[in-house]
C-alpha cells in the first residue's frame, strides 16, 4: 500500500459559526476556544467544548477505480463522524484510538468532499485536558488489487542468541513474498514467505541503551512482477519477567519511569513528531528510560521516537471501564468499543520494540465486583490472544478498591456505571468524580501509600492480580515489601508515585527483585487538571485551583521542557550524575507560605537569579550521592550537612551573586562542586532556535528568555513579549505560567520565570525569521529551511 500525506488544504469551522479558515493538520480546534470559569471544570481547564467541523476537496484519479483507497485517522477527539460527498461513512466514539476508512463511492475523475465532525460538545468527559478535533496526522493509503494488508507486517524476536526472527505478512493476491532484512540501506538477511524464520548473522541488539534498528522489506509479487512493498522498522529484542526481575536480552532493567499525559504544552493537543522525539529526547537527557502512556494508547510519533532513542514504554489503553469517571467519558462507549480499541492498540504497536508491556486501565473500581473480574479478564485474555510476548499490567488504586469494597464508588463506578452519576442543579453541569478522588487524596497523601496494606483491601484486589502478568500500583508503595514477602512470584512496579518518595521507591526497587520500577506523576506537565501538583502562593484549594488555573503543575518536567528540583533529585537518586545540585525555592515571595500539594514535593528549581528580592529568605536543596556538602554564598559560608536521602535542605539569604555547593565524601575529602551565578548587566530578550537547520514543513522550536549580559536567565523580571513570523507559521507562544489567561495562539504571552516558547513550522525555503519584543527592545533570529 502506498501512503501519502492527507495534512494540508483541510478547512475548518465551528458548528455555532459561518465563519472558515484553511488549516493544516494536525488541529486542536479546542485550545482555540475561549476559556471562561463557566464553560468547564479545573479538569478541561476551564476550556469550552465544542463540534468541529473539518472539510477538504480532493481529486479521484481514475487510476484509482481499480485501487483499494482507504484513510487512516490516528487520533479524532472525540465522537468523530466521517461524510465522503454527503454520505456518512464511518463514526469512531474514542479520542484516542486510531481507525480507518474505506472510500468505496468515490467520483473519479472529479472533485470529492471530505467532511469529519468531531463532537467534543458535552463535558465532563475527561477528567484532563483532552483537546478536541483532528489532532493527530491523517494519512491516504491507496492498493492494488493484489496488496500487503494495512498493518499486515507482523515481525517478532524468536530468539537473540542466535538472532532469529519471524515476518508474517497477511495480503491479498499475490503468489510469492520476498523479504530482505536492512542495516542502513544494507541487506544482511533475507527470507520468502508468509510466515517465514530468519537469522540475522551478528546481529545488533536493541535496549534502552542500545536502540539499534532494522529495517524489515516486504515484496509482494506475481508472477514474477513487484505489485506492492511494505517497508516495517523493527529492533530484535526479547523481554522476560520472572521473581528475579524484569530483563531485556537477557540484562535485568530496572525502569526509571514517568507518567505523560497526550498534549503537548503550548500546542494543546496537537501531535507533531518533532515535538514527541523532543519530549522522549529531554527525559532521556535527565534519567528516565520508561514512559507510562497515560491513560491512552500513545501517538505513533511517540513510539518511533521511543524506537530510535531507546524509550521503554508502557503502553495503555484507556482510563476507564464501563463504570464513568466523568459523566459523559468513555465509559458511556466501553462495552460497545473496548474489543476494537484493545485491538487497535495491539496490532499498531506489536512491532514497536519499545512497547514492553500493554496496560489495560487506570484506577479502575470495578475489578472488585463479578462484573468487573469478568471484563478484566476478557482484556487480558484478548490481548495475550494478540500478542503473546509481552505481559499485561493495569495501574492499580487500592485506596478506589477500599472505596469499592465499602460499597463508595469514588469515580460514580462500581457496576452502575454512568446510571450512579447525578447530575448539579445547574443545567448541563455534570460532576467530575476525580475531582472528588483528588481533592481527597491530596489531603490524605501518603495514607494512600499504607491503605492497601489493609487485608480487605489486599482480599479484594487478589483474584484480580491472579489474572495480570505484572501487577500496576498507583500510590501503594507500602505493598511491595509485604508482596515481596507473602506472593514471591508477584511482579508489581509503582505505576504512579509522588515524585517525592523517589528515594524510598528506588531503594525498593534495587533491594527487591519482584518490584521492578517505578513511574512518577508526573514526568511532564501538562494542560487540566488545574493545580494538582502545584504550589501557590495566591491561596486556594490544592487541587481544582479556581480559573484562571490552566496547568496540572505537577510535571518535573515543564511544559516548556526545563526540568525542575524534583527532576534533577530523580536523577541524582537514579545515579544519572556525580555533580551536587542546587535548586532554590522562589524568593520572590517574602512571608507568603504556599498552599502545597501532594503531587509535588518542592517548587525548587535551578536558579540564582532574583532581581531585587536582596535580603529576602531563601530555601536552597541540594541533591548529592556525596556524603556531605556545604554551601556559601558570594564566598561565605551557609553550612554544611550530611545528606539523608540524597538531599540536604538550608536555610538563607538571598544575596545577587554566585552560590556555590561543595560535595565531600566519608573522609571528609571534596570529590564535586557546583555553582549557579546571577544574570549580570542590562538585561536582554534572547532568542536560540535548538537547530539552525530544518527542511521544509518541519517545525522547529526557539526557546525564549530574559537574560544578563552574561547569559543567565532572570528569574523575577518578566516581560511580555510578542513574537512575530517570516516565511513560516507561529504555531504556538507561551510560557509555563500555570495561571494565567493568556492564550498560546495569539502570539503574545508573559514570560514565566524568565522563559517563554516559540513554536514555528517552515512554509517556505529560505531563511524563517522569528521576531520577539517587548514594545522597547527587540531580538530577531533566522533558522535555515531546506
Amino acid at each position: 500500500m502506498k501512503k501519502q500525506c492527507f495534512n494540508s488544504d483541510w478547512f475548518f469551522r465551528y458548528a455555532d459559526s459561518s465563519s472558515v479558515c484553511p488549516v493544516q493538520l494536525p488541529h486542536d480546534a479546542q485550545l482555540l476556544q475561549k476559556r471562561t470559569p463557566e464553560s468547564s471544570d479545573g479538569g478541561h481547564g476551564y476550556f469550552p467544548g465544542g463540534k468541529y467541523i473539518y472539510t477538504k476537496s480532493f481529486l479521484a484519479p481514475k487510476a484509482w477505480k481499480q485501487k483499494t483507497v482507504m484513510l487512516e485517522f490516528e487520533g479524532i477527539y472525540k465522537d468523530a463522524t466521517v461524510l465522503l460527498n454527503g454520505e456518512t461513512i464511518a463514526f469512531h466514539a474514542y479520542g484516542y484510538s486510531g481507525f480507518t476508512v474505506t472510500l468505496n463511492n468515490l467520483q473519479y475523475d472529479a472533485n470529492n468532499e471530505l467532511c469529519v465532525i468531531a463532537d467534543n460538545t458535552k463535558l465532563p468527559n475527561s477528567r484532563w485536558y483532552t483537546g478536541g478535533g483532528i489532532y493527530r496526522p491523517v494519512w491516504l493509503w491507496i492498493a492494488n488489487k493484489e496488496h500487503i494488508h494495512f498493518e499486515g507486517v507482523r515481525i517478532t524476536t524468536v530468539s537473540v542468541d542466535p538472532a532469529v526472527i519471524r515476518v508474517q505478512t497477511q495480503h491479498t493476491g499475490g503468489d510469492e513474498i520476498s523479504i530482505s532484512i536492512l542495516d542502513n540501506k544494507k541487506t544482511v538477511a533475507a527470507g520468502s514467505g508468509e510466515d517465514c524464520l530468519i537469522e540475522i548473522p551478528d546481529a545488533k541488539l536493541w535496549d534502552d541503551t542500545n536502540p539499534n534498528l532494522y529495517t524489515c522489506r516486504v515484496t509482494l509479487l506475481k508472477n514474477g512482477k513487484k505489485t506492492d512493498e511494505e517497508m516495517q522498522t523493527f529492533g530484535i529484542r526479547a523481554i522476560a519477567w520472572n521473581k528475579d526481575g524484569f530483563f531485556i536480552n537477557g540484562q535485568k532493567k530496572l525502569l526509571r519511569g514517568g507518567c505523560v499525559h497526550h498534549d503537548n504544552g503550548i500546542l494543546g493537543a496537537a501531535t507533531y513528531a518533532k515535538s514527541e522525539e523532543r519530549r522522549v529526547r529531554i527525559m532521556k537527557s535527565v534519567g528516565f528510560n520508561a514512559i507510562r502512556s497515560a491513560h491512552n494508547p500513545a501517538s505513533k510519533a511517540l513510539l518511533e521516537a521511543c524506537d530510535r532513542l531507546g524509550m521503554l514504554v508502557m503502553d495503555e489503553t484507556y482510563d476507564m471501564w464501563f463504570a464513568s469517571k466523568t459523566f459523559y467519558d468513555y465509559g458511556r462507549d466501553f462495552e460497545a468499543c473496548w474489543q476494537d480499541d484493545a485491538a487497535f492498540m495491539v496490532n499498531r504497536d506489536y512491532n514497536h520494540p519499545s512497547v514492553i508491556m500493554y496496560s489495560i486501565g487506570n484506577e479502575v473500581s470495578e475489578p472488585g465486583s463479578k462484573k468487573g473480574l469478568a471484563v478484566g479478564k476478557e482484556q487480558i485474555d484478548l490481548i495475550h490472544a494478540l500478542d503473546g510476548t509481552r505481559p499485561v499490567t493495569c495501574g492499580i488504586n487500592l485506596a478506589i478498591l477500599a472505596f469499592a469494597a465499602f460499597g463508595s464508588g469514588i469515580y460514580n463506578g462500581g457496576d452502575g456505571g454512568v446510571t450512579d452519576v447525578k447530575l448539579n442543579k445547574q443545567e448541563n453541569k455534570a460532576k467530575n468524580g476525580s475531582l472528588i478522588f483528588n481533592t481527597a487524596a491530596n489531603i490524605v497523601g501518603p495514607v494512600m501509600n499504607k491503605l492497601g496494606n489493609l487485608s480487605l483491601i489486599e482480599k479484594q484486589a487478589a483474584p484480580f492480580f491472579a489474572h495480570l502478568d505484572l501487577v500496576g500500583y498507583n500510590y501503594a508503595s507500602g505493598r511491595y515489601t509485604i508482596d515481596a514477602k507473602k506472593y514471591p512470584d508477584r511482579i508489581v512496579f509503582g505505576s504512579e508515585t509522588f515524585p517525592q518518595d523517589i528515594w524510598k521507591n528506588w531503594e525498593t526497587v534495587k533491594n527487591y527483585p519482584t518490584v521492578i520500577g517505578d513511574f512518577m506523576w508526573t514526568a511532564w506537565d501538562y494542560l487540566g487538571e488545574s493545580g494538582i501538583g502545584a504550589w501557590s502562593y495566591t491561596g486556594g484549594v490544592p487541587f481544582n485551583r479556581p480559573y484562571p488555573w490552566i496547568l496540572g503543575g505537577g510535571g518535573v518536567i515543564n511544559i516548556l521542557g526545563i526540568p525542575d528540583g524534583s527532576c534533577r533529585y530523580a536523577s541524582t537518586v537514579w545515579g544519572m550524575t556525580d555533580q551536587p545540585i542546587i535548586a532554590v525555592r522562589p524568593v520572590n515571595h517574602p512571608a507568603v507560605r504556599p498552599s502545597k500539594s501532594i503531587w509535588r514535593g518542592t517548587n525548587a528549581f535551578e536558579s540564582w537569579s532574583w532581581q531585587n528580592c536582596d535580603g529576602n529568605k531563601a530555601t536552597v536543596e541540594v541533591y548529592s550521592t556525596a556524603h556531605s556538602v556545604a554551601l556559601t554564598v558570594n564566598g561565605n559560608p551557609v553550612g554544611k550537612k550530611v545528606l539523608k536521602e540524597c538531599k540536604a535542605i538550608f536555610e538563607t539569604v538571598y544575596r545577587h551573586g554566585e552560590i556555590v555547593a561543595y560535595a565531600f565524601d566519608r573522609d571528609g575529602r571534596q570529590i564535586a562542586v557546583s555553582r549557579m551565578e546571577s544574570a549580570k548587566g542590562e538585561l536582554r530578550i534572547a532568542a536560540e532556535p535548538e537547530e539552525a537547520k530544518v527542511s521544509l514543513g518541519e517545525i522547529v522550536y526557539i526557546p525564549v528568555s530574559v537574560q544578563g549580559e552574561n547569559g543567565v536567565i532572570e528569574s523575577n523580571a518578566d516581560r511580555t513579549l510578542t513574537a512575530t513570523v517570516q516565511n513560516g507559521t507561529l504555531l504556538a507562544f507561551g510560557s509555563a505560567n500555570p495561571c494565567t489567561e493568556e492564550q498560546y495562539h495569539t502570539g503574545t504571552f508573559t514570560t514565566y520565570h524568565g522563559r517563554a516558547l516559540a513554536i514555528v513550522r517552515a512554509d517556505s525555503k529560505g531563511m524563517l525569521t522569528l521576531c520577539v519584543t517587548d514594545g522597547q527592545q527587540a531580538t530577531s533570529v533566522g533558522i535555515d529551511v531546506e
